[in-house]
């Protein structure tokens, strides 16, 4: 009998494995920290609003998956210490980090408003490296560790109006190059993910937009919207052994857009 079987499984096998997940009580976070738990980790969710994360974690536990909440604000250095410190001493060390939480706001770029481009720089960028640091910092005592950035398809690309949030994105793409240079002699994997455009429940108005729909669906090779659910398996790849010599590279899942002009 073959032994593929089992050895495949273990490669993606992600039991007793361990993931802090930001912005993870709705949208692509909410959907990742699932798929991640169905593949066996346990998911420490973290989000600001504690109400909706609550309610977040008890619905994986009602489908029987291993779920904590970790509330506190990634845009805030001494509380993220705090958090991740806590998550270390509280559920077990951090195997996986999924940075997730992000923003977005739209506006013309001369007119755009200087506190939300500190706003964005502050949620998209320097929380990722709030974060990163202190869970970087026991990975690198344990010689492993799984780092993965949501990126975007405007880490690559621009359109009119979110010239701000583009330039957030092309930051997390080469923080993540740079986080690899630096901790992958660790033993540590950082990685991103690039996601085009999916149906969440925040980019539900677009979807509601024909203009819109039917240009999405012309520009992008596979004609149509992402699924969240369609992230899953770029998560687990990168989570898992399966991606254990796979550094600093920024996985696209977006029907192809960046390959197409």
């Amino acid at each position: 009998m073959s032994s593929m079987g089992p050895v495949t499984s273990r490669l993606f096998d992600l039991s007793r494995r361990r993931v802090l997940i930001t912005g993870a009580s709705q949208g692509l976070g909410y959907t990742l920290a699932r798929g991640l738990a169905q593949h066996g980790a346990t998911v420490v969710m973290n989000a600001r609003n504690v109400v909706r994360l609550d309610e977040a974690v008890q619905r994986l536990r009602t489908d029987g998956l291993s779920a904590y909440a970790l509330p506190f604000d990634v845009t805030d250095p001494v509380a993220a210490q705090i958090g991740v410190d806590h998550a270390e001493s509280e559920f077990g060390p951090i195997d996986i980090l999924v940075n997730n939480a992000g923003m977005q706001h739209r506006a013309p770029l001369d007119q755009f408003p200087l506190d939300q481009w500190d706003a964005l720089m502050r949620t998209n960028v320097s929380s990722l490296f709030y974060v990163s640091k202190p869970v970087a910092t026991h990975m690198i005592t344990r010689g492993r560790g799984k780092i993965i950035n949501i990126a975007s398809v405007q880490s690559e690309l621009a359109r009119p109006g979110i010239a701000p949030y583009a330039a957030t994105k092309g930051a997390v793409r080469n923080l993540t190059r740079g986080m690899a240079t630096d901790w992958a002699r660790h033993g540590l994997q950082v990685n991103a993910i690039a996601p085009g455009y999916f149906r969440t429940e925040l980019t539900q108005p677009l979807v509601d937009n024909p203009e819109f729909t039917q240009w999405l669906s012309q520009r992008t090779p596979a004609g149509r919207w992402g699924d969240p659910t369609e992230l899953i398996g770029a998560a687990v790849f990168l989570a898992s052994d399966a991606s254990s010599f796979v550094n600093g590279h920024t996985l696209f899942v977006d029907g192809g857009m960046t390959a197409s002009v």
